[in-house]
């Protein structure tokens, strides 16, 4: 593992000159070298020569986490301590912003380098001018070898790093052993479409193991369909499957980076009609890019980075108007990729917008139709690639995958059409649509279009599968699975959601984001200050820090199935209410009206409500808490017949109660 700009044991980094440690520094920085980042490393590399003087061990200067597209100051590894050092030169005061900034980087190898998950890891923020008090060493209330970061400043650094070893008592790290160790992130989908964006492959950002190899045979597969169709002037079309939280949107944004080349008119974009999940990665990719610019001198325009932003990531319907313009002409894309296709507008829905708010009478295709009719205009090549989620249709006049097949059954038959083998499952709802296409002999079946293991939580694979079992009422099978995730992906109840919050803060290290999700319809949470009518600025909610109000940090403003769709937290407080009710073996479905629950009869949107609650369980990464409320009997509206049945139900399967 060569991660480091320069690594060597103490022994020679104590017998080297700064001056020929800050050149291979230098040698390896691939930004313009200010005086200012001179200056900062050598302050560092003096101030380490003094303190390691009587230790033994390895030193690693400028560590690479690409999937948080940083770099660790240094990391050291002396006895069975790793040490995870983040210098702030000239610091007079330690700020909340560097302290998890520190926690962070400990928290990743903790993740995501196998050799050091047995490993005791102490971060370490050396403020170098600070006056700071007594530091404390202790561990975590997650007892996993993480310490509680340690702030001191230069001259108390070596008494920390003593006293640390002597608090951590272990076998020595095998600096081989360590370094061999595979490196295996489980990105958020901002870190991971920020990482792309910044020119890192896939595999630097994603889990490597066997069980998640597909992700990567999936990417292959579908660059092998495109560099066919273009060599073969073909148009081609993927049906890409996936449990929630596989990686489809990493897989299609992947493609949308790699396969774009202007000079030979290659052009690729990611599409998507999911409004939040768009306004969440621009705003996250120009934030970041402005970041860089500002840290390497380079003036940059917000407004500028915005702009070549939209040309990567662009909302499917202002794709759909901007094609509408001239109905001869083709995009200037040759490969679109569309996120959750399966949630594209059938008819009557597209013609109802049209005509509403476009003012356009003459509307009369479907999502999907129009869509591929746009990139047929293209008189040589194209290709489209549907990403598709299973049981994700929530909202009316979402089509379901059959309606792209429908589409090029009547419409395009010469179109090349590659499937996922695991589209006839009945989550996908394409089953009757795909047997109309048996006849035809450009069709072909790729296991590789199905990405079969869920990497959102990286603590526990099968959390999608058990909330999949909770919903289909299948409780035995439920209670086996939350067996074997337990350990490594906690799931708990409660009644009360003051305990919920304090739990969730509780679980959280370093910037590790929490919030609270309910459905949409949970319009009887308001007694608990949860108004789902007061919409949430998903910008704020999902990117800004725990000190902005909006944040979902704060807990106080809560994020719907429509907001979270497509995205993710750590750690998720869900919190029940009536509109989804267990009543003797079966889920009853109903909608708040006026004053008074009204029953949902219509099986559409029966299950676009038990979709809702499958989202809003299958958000979290690392943990989840469940709130179901006491109900109130002076309320007619809150009776705890609605909420207790539920709880008990949760309670049947084997939740931990706290």
């Amino acid at each position: 593992m060569n991660r480091a700009y320069y690594s060597a044991t103490i022994k020679d980094f104590l017998n080297t000159s700064p001056e020929i440690i800050l050149g291979k520094l230098a040698i390896r920085n691939t930004f313009a070298l200010e005086q200012s980042q001179r200056d900062a490393w050598l302050e560092e590399i003096n101030i380490l020569r003094k303190v390691l003087c009587n230790f033994q061990g390895m030193i690693y200067f400028e560590f690479s986490i690409p999937r948080m597209g940083q770099r660790i100051d240094a990391v050291l590894l002396i006895g069975s301590v790793i040490f995870v050092l983040e210098f702030k030169v000239g610091g007079k005061i330690v700020t909340q912003y560097a302290f998890d900034q520190v926690w962070d980087y400990a928290l990743d190898l903790k993740n995501f380098h196998e050799t050091s998950h047995e490993q005791f890891i102490v971060p370490i923020l050396i403020a170098t001018k600070a006056h700071l008090s007594p530091y404390v060493i202790s561990s975590t209330q997650q007892n996993d070898k993480l310490l509680f970061p340690i702030k001191c400043n230069s001259s108390m650094l070596g008494k920390v790093i003593e006293g640390v070893l002597n608090f951590c008592e272990g076998k020595e790290i095998d600096q081989l052993n360590w370094e061999n160790g595979r490196y295996s992130p489980t990105p958020t989908i901002v870190e991971a479409a920020m990482a792309l964006y910044n020119g890192h492959s896939v595999e630097e950002i994603s889990r490597n193991d066997a069980s998640a190899i597909n992700l990567n045979k999936t990417t292959a597969v579908i660059s092998d369909i495109i560099r066919q169709s273009r060599e073969q002037s073909q148009k081609s079309i993927c049906f890409v499957t996936g449990v929630p939280g596989a990686g489809k949107t990493l897989v299609g944004l992947n493609i949308a980076t790699t396969h774009i080349d202007k000079t030979n008119d290659l052009y690729s974009v990611f599409l998507s009609g999911n409004g939040p999940l768009v306004a969440v990665l621009r705003e996250a990719l120009t934030r970041d890019k402005l970041r860089h610019d500002k840290e390497n001198g380079k003036k940059t325009k917000k407004g500028e980075v915005m702009a070549n932003v939209k040309m990567f990531i662009q909302n499917v319907h202002n794709f759909r108007d901007e094609c509408l313009v001239d109905q001869t002409k083709p995009p200037i894309e040759h490969v679109a990729l569309f996120d959750e296709a399966q949630r594209a507008w059938d008819s009557m829905q597209t013609s109802s917008f049209m005509r509403n708010k476009k003012n356009n009478l003459n509307f009369h295709q479907s999502e999907p139709e129009f869509l591929v009719s746009c990139l047929d205009r293209h008189v040589d090549w194209a290709v489209i690639v549907c990403l598709v989620g299973g049981g994700q249709e929530i909202n009316t006049g979402e089509a379901g995958i059959s309606e792209w097949i429908n589409s090029l059954i009547r419409y395009f038959p010469d179109w090349h059409v590659y499937i996922s083998s695991r589209l006839t499952d009945s989550e996908y709802s394409a089953g009757n649509a795909i047997s109309k296409l048996l006849p035809r002999s450009n069709v072909v079946y790729k296991d590789e279009l199905h990405l079969a293991v869920s990497m959102r939580s990286f603590r526990a694979e099968n959390v999608s599968l058990l909330v999949k079992q909770m919903l289909d009422l299948d409780v035995e099978a439920a209670r086996s699975t939350l067996e074997e995730i337990k350990e490594k992906f906690p799931i708990v109840i409660t009644r009360d959601l003051s305990n919920a919050k304090r739990w969730l803060k509780k679980q959280a290290r370093g910037t590790e984001r929490y919030g609270i999700v309910v459905s949409s319809q949970a319009e009887r949470l308001k007694p608990h200050a949860i108004d789902v009518r007061t919409p949430i600025d998903p910008i704020h909610w999902f990117l800004d820090t725990k000190e902005d109000v909006r944040s979902s940090y704060y807990l106080e403003d809560v994020a719907t199935e429509f907001q979270i769709q497509g995205l993710e937290l750590d750690w998720i407080c869900c919190t029940w209410d009536a509109d989804l009710r267990y009543a003797k073996d079966k889920w009853a479905y109903w909608s708040f009206r006026g004053n008074r629950w009204m029953h949902i009869r219509k099986e559409v949107r029966q299950n676009y409500l038990k979709n809702a609650y499958r989202v809003l369980l299958t958000r979290a990464r690392q943990g989840m808490v469940i709130v179901v409320p006491n109900g109130d009997e002076e309320d007619p509206t809150r009776c705890s017949d609605y909420y207790d049945p539920i709880y008990e139900y949760l309670v049947i399967i084997g939740f931990t109660v706290v």
